[in-house]
């Protein structure tokens, strides 16, 4: 029996979780309407992806939880397959808030020979489709009007008198300086795009051709919730295993846990990844917006 002690409260829960089963329903939707496959890669992985600091949960046979599922998908996208999504559980270990838990669900999509641009109208579309599906007050999420899309560089200079690409030379500045002055100054009420980071901060993104020293990355917001990361995904294999080396060291130098190097994946990115583009939505964070709650405890399962 649900922790749940009041009968509004029960009633309160209900009604989200009915409402959630629905935008699965209509995301499903979405993406078969544009050709995508559904895939299911394994939660309990031996290697996750060697990111500086998000820690997925490690089990007592060695083995991993994973973060996200993304090295599993683009072993797929190296195996021929070319529009994939995926709807599923992941962990990461010490994540406790309003917008965070440890165990949360990711919808992440993967689209070959597509850039990141052209994934961003993807995922405008996806906005659209859920809105107006589900009927969703436009005073709590109205996704029709143009997005505001805004360079990070921009942004810096704009909402907090910054240099981007000075602050980026000391990564806790860059962070700083984006959550404390940027975040809480982008636009309200539509969605806002901040795109083309500095290089550095582009984990698995390619460099723009135009500029190298940005990577062709974007994250999506509304009202202050980030909901979205993307990247025009990193194929080349040489430049892979070198950020994961720089990667490791770093998560090193932080006492974090040694993560071993994921074979199967760079067996895969050395066969060959098409040019591709990907992003990762807390799905969790979705349902939020279209409900217009602040914590994700209103719209997923109590965990007491």
């Amino acid at each position: 029996m649900l922790n749940v002690s009041a009968k509004a409260d029960q009633e309160s829960l209900c009604k989200a979780l009915l409402f959630r089963s629905e935008v699965l329903r209509e995301t499903r939707a979405y993406y078969h309407q544009h050709g995508f496959a559904e895939v299911e890669t394994p939660v309990v992985i031996d290697a996750p992806a060697i990111e500086e600091y998000i820690e997925a949960p490690r089990l007592t046979t060695g083995a991993f939880l994973r973060s996200s599922p993304e090295l599993e998908m683009k072993r797929l996208l190296a195996a021929g397959m070319e529009r994939i999504y995926e709807l599923s559980p992941c962990f990461r270990a010490d994540e406790h808030g309003r917008r965070h838990r440890c165990e949360f669900t990711m919808l992440e999509w993967y689209m070959a020979h597509t850039d990141y641009m052209e994934l961003l109208e993807f995922t405008k579309g996806l906005f659209r489709h859920l809105a107006t599906a589900l009927n969703v007050p436009e005073k709590i999420f109205n996704p029709h009007p143009e997005w505001e899309i805004i360079s990070v560089r921009e942004a810096f200079r704009k909402f907090a008198g910054e240099d981007a690409d000075k602050c980026a030379e000391t990564e806790s500045l860059f962070e700083q300086v984006l959550v404390e002055k940027v975040e809480p100054s982008l636009p309200q009420n539509i969605p806002c795009v901040l795109i083309d980071y500095p290089v550095r901060f582009g984990a698995f993104a390619r460099k723009k051709a135009e500029d190298p020293t940005l990577a062709e990355r974007w994250e999506v917001y509304y009202n202050g919730i980030e909901l979205g990361n993307a990247y025009g995904e990193l194929v080349d294999a040489e430049e892979q295993i070198k950020r994961f080396g720089e990667y490791a060291e770093k998560r090193k130098l932080c006492g974090l846990t040694e993560y071993p190097q994921p074979v199967e994946f760079l067996k895969a990115i050395r066969a060959g990844i098409p040019d591709s583009a990907g992003c990762a939505i807390g799905f969790d964070r979705l349902v939020m917006v279209l409900t217009g709650t602040q914590d994700i405890a209103d719209v997923t399962f109590p965990h007491r």
